[in-house]
């Protein structure tokens, strides 16, 4: 393989809100695959909250982005040599390539994905990581049951919009909490929400006395702080708390703001549990196929926000997620 390969590195650890500084673009000259790799072109990279985690040096669930490491990030590659078997030029493969031009991969931690069956870039959302955080934290952490009713925050992100649209599928009263009426009418008029709550311009407690006057039986929670504090007023008794992420956190320059009011989950004899959705790849695609089935049926409307741009994009177009201006799954495209 001949060319460059554009790179964005870890340059310095964030504190607080992420900084042009903090990144390094680099140019390398592009690998030949050698024998038992295939290369491939980075199609779509995906843009997560969790990475902002993968740059603090702390102790988490995956190491974390070491000081002048290409960045982590899941994308779709198309292959364009292969001295490898089982892949060749024009396939198309999911996996944790990196925010890079250019990949080269010996094929573990792969997964090749067909173009003719869904968007490419769905398989980074509503088919890839998101869908399945959804569907296994609502239905085995949540235990989600029919009838019940199912508040869920950063209800217009990736997962949030998942999460209210399997629940109704499930028979569920689903309210939803969001950032703005634009993302609130979105929730209601297009993904079929019972009820959104415009955390901006609304008072969160008392709008979920009014859409949810029985109590909430699984609060799916991926912003934290504030929200997460109302919510845990407001359980049924047995309820669950789902805990996903915390968005609204994740910038913070001191400790995280934890709920004063745990001691609800005592009263309501309601239990709060935190998930790796990784714990879960062995059922992958059992997920991946009720999924696709649902958007096959018209069941599942899939949002997605994607950016048109290069690698050096990526990182302004991360800081859209910490600022609230994506709806549904984001994504930059490099085709």
């Amino acid at each position: 393989m001949s060319g460059t390969n554009r790179q964005i590195r870890l340059a310095r650890r964030p504190v607080g809100e992420l900084q042009p500084e903090d990144w390094a673009h680099v140019t390398e000259p592009a690998e030949a695959p050698g024998e038992g790799r295939f290369a491939g072109r980075t199609r779509y990279i995906s843009l997560d909250p969790a990475m902002r985690g993968w740059l603090d040096d702390r102790p988490s669930y995956l190491p974390p982005v070491g000081l002048g490491e290409v960045m982590r990030a899941g994308s779709v590659i198309e292959v364009t040599e292969s001295d490898h078997p089982g892949f060749r030029p024009g396939d198309h493969v999911v996996g944790t390539f990196g925010v890079q031009e250019y990949v080269i991969s010996d094929g573990r931690g792969t997964l090749k994905v067909d173009p003719s069956r869904a968007p490419l870039s769905t398989y980074l959302g509503a088919l890839g990581m998101p869908g399945m955080t959804a569907y296994f934290g609502l239905l085995d952490v949540g235990a989600l049951k029919e009838g019940e009713t199912v508040v869920v925050s950063g209800a217009a992100g990736a997962v949030g919009s998942l999460v209210g649209q399997i629940a109704k599928i499930k028979g569920c009263r689903v309210i939803g909490i969001a950032g703005g009426p634009d993302k609130c009418a979105v929730l209601t008029d297009e993904l079929g929400f019972d009820a959104a709550i415009d955390y901006r311009a609304e008072d969160v407690r008392k709008a979920l006395r009014t859409h949810a006057p029985d109590g909430i039986d699984v609060y799916f929670d991926n912003v934290g702080g504030e929200i997460l504090e109302a919510a845990l007023g407001r359980l049924a008794m047995r309820a669950r708390v789902v805990i996903c992420g915390a968005i609204s956190q994740y910038n913070n320059e001191t400790a995280v703001h934890g709920p004063a009011n745990y001691l609800s989950l005592l009263v309501r004899r309601a239990r709060m549990e935190g998930f790796v959705v990784f714990d879960y790849s062995a059922r992958y695609g059992e997920a991946a196929r009720e999924i696709a089935g649902w958007i096959a049926e018209g069941r599942i409307k899939v949002l997605e926000h994607v950016v048109k741009g290069g690698v050096d994009d990526f990182p302004a177009t991360l800081g859209m997620l910490f600022r609230g201006e994506n709806t549904g799954k984001l994504v930059l495209d490099l085709t």
